[in-house]
């Protein structure tokens, strides 16, 4: 289930209005609500390739690379990429909506997957008749969102599984009387998981801080996020 906006909105004012400590206006809000998901996103990443290398508690809970590829899951999706002849060599164009954050496995025609090469490793590659792209094992290079897919036969028929970026999020409005009156139909929700909502709240505040000068804010919020990440390393 994914965090709403509007709880997320009121518990940071809430917080921050506690002791007249100054104010979080929603453009404010929605840009810094948009850093913090992204940057929790690239958390994600970093704990994978962290976790990837050392050994995983295997009960039900307890496996920290499972959870963190659990929580990326909505974010999950496949796409086809458009072939472009008009280039030399062809490329094929990553996916654009939903636009492509993190690229995963690149797949041709359903089932055979295309290995990604460095442009030296494809001048070895090419070398010998056993080592040469071919339809069976083909390879890609990946550059400035583009694919260039060896061999240069495959026109079609190109996937990719990636993570996408998540959607900016928006806390919408409506102005009656000079008062702000949440618009649910125009906002966009985080795209993260509940079990986030402590620690995007507590990412918020801590920016929210900076933003309006309090230091007893950043230091609430930083003591906050600290222990949240020791109770992950537990």
């Amino acid at each position: 289930m994914a965090i709403n906006v509007n709880e997320v909105y009121k518990t940071v004012l809430l917080i921050i209005n506690k002791e007249q400590r100054g104010y979080l206006t929603p453009d404010e809000f929605n840009k810094i609500a948009t850093k913090v998901q992204l940057d929790i996103v690239n958390e994600y990443f970093e704990t994978i390739n962290q976790q990837s290398r050392v050994f995983q508690n295997e009960t039900e809970y307890g496996n920290r690379y499972k959870t963190v590829e659990q929580n990326l899951d909505a974010l999950k999706t496949i796409g086809t990429c458009a072939y472009d002849g008009s280039t030399s060599p062809p490329t094929f164009k990553l996916p654009t909506s939903p636009i492509v954050y993190k690229l995963g496995t690149v797949i041709y025609k359903d089932n055979i997957e295309v290995e990604e090469v460095q442009k030296n490793e494809l001048i070895r590659l090419n070398l010998s008749t056993l080592t040469k792209p071919s339809t069976r094992f083909p390879v890609y290079l990946n550059e400035n969102n583009k694919l260039t897919i060896y061999p240069a036969s495959i026109s079609s028929d190109i996937q990719v599984t990636y993570v996408k970026k998540p959607a900016d999020v928006v806390w919408n409005f409506t102005s009656t009387s000079g008062y702000y009156q949440y618009d649910v139909l125009n906002s966009v929700d985080f795209e993260l998981d509940a079990i986030e909502q402590n620690n995007v709240i507590a990412k918020i505040l801590l920016n929210a801080g900076i933003v309006i000068e309090d230091q007893t804010i950043i230091q609430m919020a930083s003591t906050e996020i600290a222990q949240e990440s020791q109770n992950q390393k537990v």
